[in-house]
Order: C-alpha cells, then structure tokens, then sequence
C-alpha cells in the first residue's frame, strides 16, 4: 500500500512539545474506505449554506466502476487522508484516455491527467492530497495536470472562483473558496475559465432580438420545435450528434461514447420536459438544440443527501410538476457548418424565447442560468450579452507541469 506523509507537526501545549499526528494518505480500499469518501463531502460542508447535498446514492453511482460508464475509457484512483484514527480528506486522481488521444491545441492531449472531487479540512491536508494525486499521476506517465475535474469535463469542472455567495444550480459544484487558494498555492496557474450567466425572465428580451426572433418566425425555412419524449431515444440521438459536431472543435472537448448517451438519457429523463428542450431545423434538417432543465437542487438543498424517510415522496411530487424559481440551460448547440452565421444567432435567440415563454408561464420560473460557457467563446458570450444576463458565477480550470 502506498503511503504518501506529511512531516511530523509540532506545537506547544503548555510549555511542553507535543507531535501532532502525520497526515497518511492511502488509496480507498474496500466499502469502508469508499463509504468514508463519500461521507466526508457532507460533514465538511454541512454548515455553508450554498452547499447543495447531493443524492448519496448519486455519489456512489458516480463512483462505481460497474455504473459509470466514464470507467470504461478512465483509469481512477479515490484516496483518503487520515490523521490518527479521523478522516481528514478525500481526493480522486484519472487519466481519461479520450481526453489524452484528444489534440493538445483543445486543452486536453497526450500525458495530460487529473484530478478532482477534493476535500480537506485544512491546508496541510490539502496540499498532501493533491501531491499523492500528482504522484500517481507522474507513475502512469502523466507529465501535466489539468485540475480540478470531477470526473469527466462533462460532470463538474473546475474550482469555483466567484459567486460563492448563492447554491449552484442542478449538476454545478460548489466549493470553498479556501480551495482556491489551497490549489493557487501549489504553483498550479489557470488554464481556462467557465461562466454561468444570470438572466432575469420575466421581463421580455430587448426590442432588437424580439425583431430577429419575429423574423425567423415568419421564415418559412426555419422550424422550431419541442421535443417528443415519445421518442426519447431518436430525439437524444438528434440532440447528441447536434452536441459533438457542435463542440467537437471547443477547448476541453472530450467526445461521448455510446453507452455514456445512454447513461445520460436515463439520468435526465426523469427532469426533462418537452418544452424545456427545443431543437431547431433549417429545410428540414435539425441543425441546433438547447436543452433546459428545472433546478432540481432547490429541492435537493434541505434533504441532506437522503430520500428517507419522506424525501423521496416530496421529490416524486415535485417531478410531476417541478415548479421552480430557477431554469438551468446547460447545454446548447449549433452544428459548425452555420456557426458564425447570422442564422445561428437567430435560431439561438428563438429558442431561448420559446423556452423562456414556457418557463414562466408554465412552471412559474423567474430566473434563468446559462453555462458553463468558455471565456473565450466569443458566439455565445454575445448572445449572453444581447439579451442583458450577467455573469454570476466562475469556475477556473488549473494547470500544472509534472
């Protein structure tokens, strides 16, 4: 077993010398180990109050190689931190073999690793922690870091850097700024920054957008519509191979395999409505969707982590209708052979009124939240822009040479 340990501490106590213990951190081995893992995010974060507690059984799905699709092109490694007898901190080290056969010019490539899902009660801990992680990382060839990732960059990237102030909306992370300076610390530089943009839906969009999303309403070539949950599996199909031709050529782009489609269908499928999820064709062809869901984390934020003992029956009852303040869009796309035409912004913009009509009228919402986008993302931080949201969160990606 590898053991990775920090030098012995020492402090007074009363005129006297006394050694703290040394902080160890091995790989989780067994149930035990993986249940103190998972138990350590929520008695660390029990008292921020913009921490959302994920569905424990959410959390170890994540983590089950027999479960996650995301292990069957991924070689990970959970690690614990102990001082004495208490569990102190968690980390996960991966290597995700698509993100390393992926051009380096895309942020990803050859010998680039991660790590993630960290915890720690404090400094020291962190920083041991994040060498083990590095460690193993150097053993499997790795000669730099992209972190933090948890896991894949399609769950939760990046350490949030601003908006530590409100909870995170349905699938964001949320962590303690001390986080950033624990990383910040450790020479590790920022590689990119994801926003998620604010949005005020009540009030109707600027008088120019109205007259674009008119005009593509008139155009008899350009068909807008929701999708049939009736034919769940060729929609997100549609909707799937609008996404990797869309974002093939985006920083961090890691494509989805065929059973990760399917895992992520049956993930939404219980919080996606049909007039939430828009796709849009040109002459008949589905050239661009945006996908929006209810924030299902105002439900999730006083349950504890737990369906039991009457949780379950409050979400069961809200799933059926999910009144909500908030609509997260996390994903939206075009396909590159009409990006940075004048016909992706229309189709954009109609897409966001259509669901922007249809979340207030029908679920109550006053709110929108958009992102993540990449910093440099120049099409879809103009259309941020043009319709008056505000960035109200950001997460920062770091990197590291090994």
């Amino acid at each position: 077993m590898w053991l990775w340990q920090t030098q012995v501490a020492l402090t007074l106590n009363k005129g006297s010398i006394v050694a703290e213990p040394e902080i160890i951190v091995a790989p989780v081995a067994g149930k035990a180990d993986l249940n103190a893992f998972i138990d350590l995010a929520y008695r660390l974060n029990r008292s921020d109050p913009s921490w959302v507690p994920p569905l424990r059984n959410e959390v170890a799905e994540l983590l089950n190689p027999a479960k996650n699709p995301f292990f069957e092109h991924a070689d990970v490694q959970l690690f614990l931190a102990r001082r004495g007898d208490a569990v102190v901190g968690r980390i996960s080290a991966h290597i995700d073999h698509l993100a390393t056969a992926m051009d380096p010019a895309q942020g990803m490539g050859p010998s680039t690793g991660n790590w993630g899902l960290l915890e720690a009660e404090d400094q020291a801990v962190a920083a041991a922690l994040i060498a083990r992680a590095e460690q193993w990382l150097r053993e499997k060839g790795m000669t730099r870091v992209l972190a933090p990732l948890s896991m894949s960059i399609w769950e939760e990237p990046g350490q949030l850097t601003k908006g530590f102030d409100h909870p995170p909306t349905v699938m964001m992370g949320h962590q303690p700024e001390r986080y950033q300076h624990y990383i910040e610390a450790l020479d590790y530089v920022p590689a990119k920054l994801l926003r998620t943009y604010d949005l005020n839906i009540i009030k109707p969009f600027p008088p120019l957008i109205e007259r674009i999303v008119q005009s593509g309403e008139r155009n008899s070539k350009i068909r807008v519509r929701n999708v049939d949950k009736a034919k769940f599996d060729a929609e997100a199909a549609i909707i799937l191979h609008i996404l990797n031709d869309a974002w093939s050529d985006n920083w961090g782009f890691v494509p989805f395999t065929d059973r990760e489609i399917a895992y992520a269908g049956k993930k939404f499928k219980p919080i996606v409505r049909e007039d939430l999820i828009q796709i849009a064709e040109y002459e008949g062809e589905p050239v661009a969707f945006m996908m929006t869901l209810p924030n299902l984390n105002e439900q999730l934020i006083g349950m504890g982590g737990s369906l039991f003992p009457f949780n379950w029956a409050k979400l069961l009852w809200w799933l059926r209708k999910p009144a909500t303040k908030t609509m997260r869009v996390p994903l939206m796309g075009v396909l590159k052979k009409h990006q940075g035409s004048r016909l992706a912004s229309q189709l954009a913009f109609m897409m966001i009124e259509n669901i922007r009509r249809n979340a207030v009228s029908r679920y109550g919402a006053t709110r929108g939240e958009i992102g993540w986008v990449l910093d440099d993302n120049q099409g879809m931080n103009a259309i941020a822009d043009a319709i008056e949201s505000k960035v109200n969160k950001e997460y920062t990606i770091y990197e590291k040479r090994l």
